[in-house]
């Protein structure tokens, strides 16, 4: 009977002749060299970790590990800040580019990038990040967009989009009544000093290839010293959106996309 599925019919024990799936195994371990861990607490079907992995194997690869430094904001991302193999800053709730600023300025060979939520860029700390983009500071700052303030209970943030429903517009957001979705990468993207923005998406193997592609154009920026950078990274939180976790990606594209279309929004090296 070794290997023989066992099923139940109306109550009867019954012998099926197809075999039994083999037990799971560990093929490989795909953790990134540069995340000492590959487990993590999120919940299932969150997109953070995927942008997480993006950023970490294109520093490997540009070869710039040693020199390095990220700076975490407040989110639920932070839980990042302690299991990787790089140089890593906490910085109060949005003060992540003043603090990268500082970094580079300090020491100018340094590659620097900041990892913030939409909560913590655009609420807590939105004129850090004008500021630091004016001033064309050659440092790059990743923010990762679900819509919502994920670790403190997933309530409405300035980047939420209309109809999207948080722990407190359980209707949707309404643009009279809550006010309209703040748009950073369009905004920051008309400043002079700014090199390089671009908006993308980790909902789908397609989506992850071209974030993949501009996180890498957005430190190139930085190490050809052309000014200062910006990725928005548009991520799932099934559990911010109240929707289950399969449905997620297509939330995305559905919701968030609609509003924040995805695209290189500037870029001084394609004039």
């Amino acid at each position: 009977m070794s290997g023989l599925r066992v099923k139940r019919v109306e109550g009867l024990r019954v012998l099926s002749t197809r075999e039994a799936p083999a037990d799971a195994r560990l093929v490989d371990d795909f953790t990134p060299s540069l995340i000492d861990v590959g487990a993590h607490h999120l919940c299932p079907g969150c997109g953070e970790p995927i942008a997480m992995r993006s950023v970490l194997e294109i520093i490997e690869e540009l070869g710039v590990i040693n020199r390095a430094i990220g700076i975490f904001g407040i989110g639920c991302y932070t839980g990042f800040s302690n299991n990787l193999d790089c140089e890593v800053l906490q910085a109060l709730h949005g003060r992540a580019p003043s603090l990268a600023t500082g970094v580079k300025r300090a020491k100018p060979d340094t590659v620097v990038f900041t990892i913030q939520g939409d909560g913590d860029m655009v609420n807590e700390g939105l004129q850090e990040v004008i500021h630091t983009a004016a001033r064309g500071e050659r440092v790059t700052c990743i923010m990762l967009n679900n819509g919502v303030f994920g670790e403190t209970g997933g309530h409405i943030t300035a980047t939420t989009v209309l109809g999207q429903r948080t722990k407190n517009t359980l209707e949707g957001r309404d643009g009279r009544e809550h006010g309209y979705p703040i748009r950073l990468s369009n905004m920051l993207a008309d400043l002079e000093g700014v090199a390089f923005v671009g908006r993308c998406a980790v909902n789908s193997a397609g989506n992850v290839a071209r974030t993949r592609k501009m996180i890498q154009r957005a430190f190139e920026a930085q190490l050809n010293d052309e000014g200062f950078s910006f990725v928005e990274i548009l991520t799932m939180c099934p559990t911010g959106w109240f929707i289950e976790t399969q449905e997620a990606p297509e939330y995305l594209t559905d919701k968030l996309a609609a509003t924040h279309t995805l695209g290189v929004v500037k870029d001084i090296a394609a004039r």
